[in-house]
């Protein structure tokens, strides 16, 4: 009976797949008994399985076995440790904004939650409603700040033809930006090129955003995560911070922690006083309170149990260390596998690009046969496989 019944939603049309999800959606219908999922934006093992780190397991037997532990709700802004350990991680210890009180910092939804709160907070409260965001950058920026309430619009970053940084047409696009406009910034390993500017491009960014008075939106999805080294993977955001000028930070511990599902993330905001931070942190408290009220607590926990403990910290680096290694490794095997098979042009973009996706460099036709290749679902296994069909898409599909 009940299906028989007319429904008020009958008219809505079937959405399309997530282009970036959607690539695991196809692989999971492909009947092909070779096939290689390197579309998920996943840390996988060599042995083509999700890790969780030693010390992340370590840290949440050591909170189960604790019994002053409780289930209560968070304030609005979070788990206070978390959000001290978060800015001090990034910024660094020493960070003159952290010292004089001017960074407000508040627990939020991984890396596109706290994206949306910093993006709903300046649709509220900052004087200009554009946000200039890369070319390409990842799916999801536009339609978060488009949905916030800022107006996404876009600025020179990938050259197709280098497979590199487009340095001057950056650097032309902010130069016309509005003063007083709003910059997405990867803080490193660029979602989805790999390609990062280098500490002297980094410097010239900042130059002349300052002179513009442009306000900087960091988006750091991998500190520690590619380069392997947390305070080289933070620099650009520090050489921001250390000039006095205000900005707005969206961290992550999805990639460098492997807390995916436990959606692990901070916004913090460098205010140009302590005064208007507390103000600020007021503000941030209504975005918050009616978009989900209060953070998770078991992730942030987690994350802060190890921040704290040398040792924890200190096995942590490891880890992460490792992870980082091991796709610098795949991406090196890929490039010397291409090279053995005499494959037609210049692959050493492969292993100039950083992090865990890259750019092949692939045309339209033989993107349709290989669109996104995250380097973290590589293993000695499947890279001669992916290796011959970059080949065969090269050299048949020109």
């Amino acid at each position: 009976m009940a299906s028989q019944v007319a429904s008020v939603f009958a008219g809505i049309a079937q959405a399309p797949e997530d282009p970036i999800l959607g690539v695991t959606v196809a692989f999971n219908k492909d009947p092909s008994p070779v096939k290689v999922n390197l579309g998920v934006g996943a840390y996988r093992t060599e042995e083509g399985k999700p890790l969780v780190l030693n010390v992340v397991r370590c840290a949440e037997q050591m909170l189960i076995n604790d019994p002053s532990r409780y289930k209560e709700y968070l304030p609005i802004t979070g788990l206070a440790e978390f959000n001290k350990l978060s800015a001090k991680l990034i910024f660094g210890a020493d960070s003159p904004a952290i010292q004089e009180n001017r960074v407000v910092t508040v627990q939020c939804l991984s890396g596109t939650g706290s994206l949306r709160v910093g993006g709903e907070f300046l649709a509220k409260h900052y004087h200009e409603h554009t946000i200039y965001i890369p070319t390409p950058t990842w799916g999801n920026h536009p339609k978060i700040f488009t949905l916030a309430g800022l107006t996404a619009r876009t600025y020179r970053y990938y050259d197709p033809a280098t497979r590199g940084l487009d340095f001057n047409g950056l650097v032309e696009d902010l130069s016309s930006a509005p003063l007083g406009s709003i910059v997405l910034l990867h803080a490193c390993a660029h979602n989805p090129t790999g390609v990062d500017p280098t500490v002297d491009q980094w410097e010239k960014i900042r130059q002349l955003m300052r002179s513009k008075s442009l306000l900087p939106f960091f988006d750091s999805a991998y500190q520690g995560f590619a380069s392997g080294s947390l305070d080289k993977d933070a620099q650009p955001v520090r050489m921001f911070v250390a000039d006095g000028g205000e900005l707005l930070m969206a961290q992550s511990y999805a990639k460098n922690m492997g807390l995916y599902g436990e959606r692990v993330g901070a916004l913090s905001i460098v205010c140009g006083s302590a005064d208007v931070a507390v103000r600020v942190e007021s503000q941030l408290k209504l975005v918050i309170r009616p978009m989900y009220s209060s953070p998770p607590l078991h992730g942030p926990s987690v994350v802060a149990t190890i921040l704290r403990d040398s040792e924890m910290f200190n096995e942590w680096t490891v880890e992460l260390k490792a992870m980082a290694d091991r796709i610098i490794s795949m991406r090196q095997q890929l490039f010397d596998a291409l090279k053995s098979r005499g494959t037609p042009g210049d692959w050493s973009h492969i292993i100039k690009q950083i992090g865990m996706f890259t750019f092949t460099g692939l045309n339209s036709e033989q993107v349709a046969f290989m669109r996104r290749i995250s380097m973290a679902g590589l293993n000695m296994k499947n890279l001669p496989h992916l290796a011959d069909a970059i080949h065969a898409a090269v050299t048949k599909l020109k």
